[in-house]
């Protein structure tokens, strides 16, 4: 199956609705690459990395806080190696802002619980 070229247009329009991706951050300890798939949420036109409720951080966003400079794999029809930076949102008033809507996609009904627990960064590329 051929790939579709990784043209700006291209890569504009694979944001423009949350997919999975692979994203590869910094290992903490090792400084080694570390590369996980993940989803990722286009609210607003900004792009976040979120994960399910889960008491306790994990190790992608520890990688994130120590080292916020990542790669956002995008792939499928469209492939691309997009340098980004994560910031971490911690803020209550701010998740509470943007979880609802990754809820209302994940069709969860827990949003006090994913306020409370979920991983979520905002990107920004390079």
């Amino acid at each position: 199956m051929a790939k579709m070229s990784t043209t700006k247009e291209a890569i504009d329009a694979a944001l423009e609705r949350g997919h999975t991706i692979d994203i590869t951050t910094k290992g903490r300890r090792t400084g080694r690459p570390r590369r996980l798939e993940i989803v990722f949420h286009n609210i607003g036109g900004r792009i976040y990395i979120s994960g399910t409720p889960y008491p306790g951080k994990r190790k992608w966003l520890l990688n994130l806080e120590a080292d916020p400079h990542f790669t956002f794999h995008l792939k499928g029809r469209t492939s691309a190696d997009l340098p980004a930076t994560a910031r971490v949102i911690e803020d209550e008033a701010e998740r509470r802002e943007i979880l609802p809507h990754i809820a209302r996609i994940w069709k969860r009904d827990d949003v006090d619980r994913m306020v409370r627990y979920s991983p979520l960064i905002e990107v920004t590329f390079e």
